[in-house]
C-alpha cells in the first residue's frame, strides 16, 4: 500500500504486505479505504505499527495520519538512472514442496528445474517505486508497466526493460505530476494497434483519474534515458460518469476500440457509485466515451475492477469486487443488442464458491474463461475458476483452492493449457509465491516454481505473462534491495524453465 508499510525494516512480520484497496492513498492526500475481509486483520497489524488511522469522509477522500509519507523521503533522490541488469546475475530458486489443501486435496507437486532472475530492483527514485500490477510483453520481447509510487513526484511512473544481449535495459518512459496527467497509477499497461502505450491512473486528472496514451519523442532518441510524451484520452469526472480505474490493463476490439472499467461512479450506489464499463471510440483526433453498463443497481454487484476480456462476437467479460447477492462479487456478460448493451450476470459468489476478484479474465480459443479470486473457497486462501459455455448457459467450476495465497492477480496460461499465477501471501517464508497448475482438464496439479525471500521482492499482486518461449515475467509490490522506509520498493522478476 506504498504508505503503509509495517516499521521495523527486515524484523517486519513476513506477510503484513501491500494488498490491494477499494481505494488507494494518494498523493495528494485522498483516501478512502474499503479492505475486503481477509484483508482487515492485515490492515490492523498494519495500523497497529504505523499509527495510520483513517476516515471516510465524503467526496473530499480525507485521510488523518500520524505518519509522514515514505515516499516524501524519495525526493531527494537523484532524478536519472539508467539501469543495466546481467541475466547471469541470478538468485537461487526456493522451491517449496509444501502440501497444499485443495479441491481434490492433492499434494503439491515438485517444479522441474527453474531459474529465477531479479531483473530490476526499483529504488523509489525516478525508476519509480510498487508496481501494482504485472508487465505487458510486446513481440519484440520488451516489457512495459508502471509503478504507482517514486518517480520525481514520487507518485508514479511508466517504465520499459528491453532485452539487450545477456541483461536488461531499464528505461524511464514517464514520470506522472499528479495534475491533469493523472497520478499513481495502479493498473498495467496496453500496446495499442498502433504501438502506443495506453493506461489509467486512479487519481487527478479533473477529478477522479484519467485514462492516458504515451508515445515516443516524434524525432529518434540515441540515448537510453529517452521520456515519452503523454495525452490524456479521457479524465473522469466522477459520477454520472466514472471514478477510479484500477487494476486492469485496457483492451481493444478489432475496430481499435478501448473498453474498460472503473471502481466506482455512474448512476447508481450513492453517493460514490457503483462503477461502470466504458469504450472510448475514435472521434476526429481524440476519443469519445460510451457507458456501456452502470453497476450498483441490482444483482450485479459493484466495483468492477480489472478490467475486460472480450469474445469473438464482441460480448464483453469482467468481474465485480463486492455485492450481489452473496455480497462478494460476480461474473458479468455484456452483450451487444439493438444500439445498446444487455448485461448477463454469470456466477454470483458467495465465498464457497471465492470470493473478491480483483484481478483480469482470460478467454481461451473456446470461449472458456479463467481467473481467479482473492479470497473465500473450500480452503480459504482463494480459488482459481473456470467458466465454460455449457449448453446455451455457462458451467462454472473452482478447479483449485487455496489454503495459503491470496492471488489478487488473474492468470496466464500456455499453450498446453498450464495456468500461472502469484500468490500474496504464503509460501516458505510468508512473502508470497508463484505457482504453476497443471492438469487442469482433469484434477489441477500445483507447483511451487519461486518462494519470495523478501530481498528478491515480496507481496506480489499482479499476474504474471509468458513469452514465446515459455518464460515467466512479473512484479512485486514491495521487497527486493531498494530503500524504501525498509521495506524494499519492489522489484520485476522473470523465471525461465
Amino acid at each position: 500500500m506504498g504508505a503503509l508499510r509495517p516499521s521495523g525494516g527486515a524484523n517486519a512480520v513476513a506477510g503484513c504486505w501491500p494488498t490491494p484497496e477499494e481505494h488507494i492513498p494518494s498523493g495528494s492526500d485522498r483516501v478512502r479505504v474499503g479492505l475486503i475481509a481477509t484483508a482487515i486483520t492485515v490492515l490492523l497489524e498494519i495500523r497497529q505499527v504505523s499509527g495510520v488511522k483513517f476516515q471516510r469522509q465524503g467526496h473530499n477522500r480525507q485521510r488523518s495520519h500520524s505518519v509522514k509519507e515514505t515516499f516524501m523521503a524519495n525526493q531527494a533522490r537523484h532524478p536519472k538512472l539508467v539501469f543495466r541488469l546481467s541475466r547471469s546475475s541470478m538468485l537461487g530458486a526456493a522451491l517449496t514442496l509444501a502440501t497444499l489443501g485443495t479441491l481434490a486435496m492433492v499434494a503439491m507437486q515438485p517444479a522441474q528445474a527453474q531459474t529465477f532472475t531479479v531483473l530490476h530492483n526499483f529504488t523509489g527514485g525516478a525508476d519509480g517505486e510498487s508496481p501494482y500490477v504485472g508487465v505487458t510483453i510486446a513481440p519484440s520481447g520488451v516489457l512495459y508497466g508502471t509503478t504507482r509510487l517514486g518517480g520525481t513526484h514520487g507518485i508514479g511512473t511508466a517504465f520499459r526493460l528491453t532485452p539487450e544481449g545477456s541483461g536488461w535495459v531499464f528505461s524511464p518512459l514517464y514520470e506522472f505530476t499528479g495534475g491533469l496527467d493523472g497520478e499513481q497509477p495502479v493498473g498495467g499497461i496496453a500496446i495499442g494497434p498502433n504501438g502506443v502505450l495506453y493506461g489509467t491512473t486512479p487519481y487527478a486528472g479533473i477529478n477522479d483519474g484519467v485514462v492516458f496514451a504515451l508515445r515516443p519523442a516524434a524525432t529518434f532518441c540515441k540515448s537510453t534515458l529517452c521520456y515519452w510524451s503523454e495525452a490524456v484520452l479521457h479524465a473522469f469526472p466522477g459520477s454520472p460518469d466514472g471514478a477510479y480505474p484500477q487494476y486492469e490493463n485496457l483492451t481493444f476490439d478489432q475496430a481499435g476500440n478501448i473498453y474498460g472499467t472503473t471502481c466506482e461512479g455512474g448512476i447508481y450506489g450513492a453517493p460514490y457509485g457503483g462503477g461502470i464499463t466504458f469504450q472510448l471510440t475514435p472521434s476526429g483526433t481524440g476519443r469519445m466515451e460510451s457507458i456501456l453498463h452502470n453497476f450498483g443497481s441490482g444483482s450485479d454487484g459493484w466495483c468492477p475492477s480489472g478490467g475486460v476480456v472480450l469474445d469473438t462476437a464482441g460480448n464483453v467479460y469482467g468481474s465485480t469486487r463486492y455485492g450481489g447477492p452473496g455480497g462478494d462479487g460476480a461474473l458479468y456478460q455484456l452483450m451487444p443488442s439493438n444500439g445498446g448493451w444487455v448485461e448477463n450476470i454469470l456466477v454470483n459468489f458467495d465465498g464457497a464458491n471465492g470470493a473478491n476478484p480483483y484481478g483480469n479474465l482470460i478467454i481461451d480459443n473456446s470461449g472458456n474463461l479463467y481467473g481467479a479470486t482473492s479470497s473465500g473457497g473450500q480452503n480459504g486462501g482463494g480459488v482459481v475458476f473456470k467458466l465454460a459455455p455449457s449448453d446455451g448457459g455457462w458451467s462454472y467450476s473452482a478447479i483449485y483452492s487455496f489454503s495459503s495465497c491470496s492471488p489478487f492477480g488473474g492468470v496466464a496460461m500456455d499453450a498446453a493449457g498450464d495456468l500461472f499465477g502469484t500468490c500474496n501471501t504464503g509460501g516458505a517464508g510468508g512473502y508470497g509465491w508463484v505457482y504453476e497448475l497443471t492438469n487442469c482438464s482433469q484434477t489441477c496439479i500445483p507447483n511451487d516454481l519461486h518462494d519470495f525471500s523478501g530481498s528478491d521482492g515480496a507481496g506480489p499482486l499482479g499476474a504474471p505473462v509468458l513469452d514465446a518461449n515459455g518464460n515467466l515475467y512479473g512484479t512485486t509490490a514491495v521487497g527486493g534491495t531498494g530503500n524504501c522506509g525498509g521495506y524494499g520498493c519492489g522489484v520485476v522478476w522473470e523465471i525461465t524453465p
